[in-house]
């Protein structure tokens, strides 16, 4: 694979072995990247992730943890996780959580969460600024492969969110979570606008009321 051991491109899909992906983010300089690795083909991303981004990021998850708190719905969210089946396919999503009765399954001190001992985790969400296609393509086949249940990506340039049910290693397009009854994806979406329309300041608040509205 002389391609990847001259110069290991970035941000794109570049094909591997499970042992040179393993080497090539072993590498300092690839401290601070995210990495994947599905059907024999590795992606690095190291593009620098902006405040729109971070915000978006912070907000889906502060969102999703509140209304599970309201909801007394047990959950455990992580950012930027790695999550690594052995030999077959790797995934670090912007968020992911453990949802129910897997809410606590994660001892506090894992480093990796290898699935081959370990469930996957319930949800995953992708913040996507310039990796749309790819979040709904490639990466949403990868976690299908990894048997996640729910998948979401949250479009940035557009404040929108496309989610995913799968199951059978397919998936299906929603507007409404199975995973959390009752929260519904436009109000997200309303968030989301609202974050960038309004000050920020603000909409935590406002959030918090409208989250407390559908959980009575």
């Amino acid at each position: 694979m002389s391609k990847l051991q001259t110069r290991l491109p970035t941000d794109e899909w570049v094909i591997a072995t499970w042992d040179e992906y393993i080497q090539a983010i072993d590498d300092q300089e690839l401290e601070n990247a995210k990495s994947y690795y599905y059907k024999g083909q590795l992606r690095i991303e190291m593009t620098p992730q902006g405040y729109d981004h971070s915000y978006d990021n912070s907000l889906i998850g502060y969102a999703v943890a509140l209304f599970s708190g309201l909801r007394k719905i047990p959950i455990s969210g992580v950012t930027n996780c790695t999550f690594r089946k052995g030999n077959e396919a790797e995934a670090q999503p912007d968020l992911a959580f453990y949802i129910g009765e897997n809410a606590e399954i994660i001892p506090p001190n894992t480093t990796i969460v290898d699935l081959n001992f370990y469930p996957q985790p319930n949800l995953v969400i992708e913040v996507a600024k310039t990796s749309l296609s790819d979040d709904i393509g490639r990466k949403r086949m990868l976690y299908e492969q990894l048997g996640v249940r729910e998948y979401w990506v949250v479009n940035v340039v557009q404040a929108l969110l496309i989610a995913f049910a799968m199951a059978d290693n397919g998936s299906r397009q929603i507007t409404q979570s199975q995973l959390l009854p009752n929260l519904p994806f436009s109000l997200l979406e309303e968030a989301l606008r609202r974050g960038r329309e309004s000050g920020r300041s603000q909409l935590y608040s406002w959030l918090i009321g409208e989250m407390q509205k559908i959980s009575n």
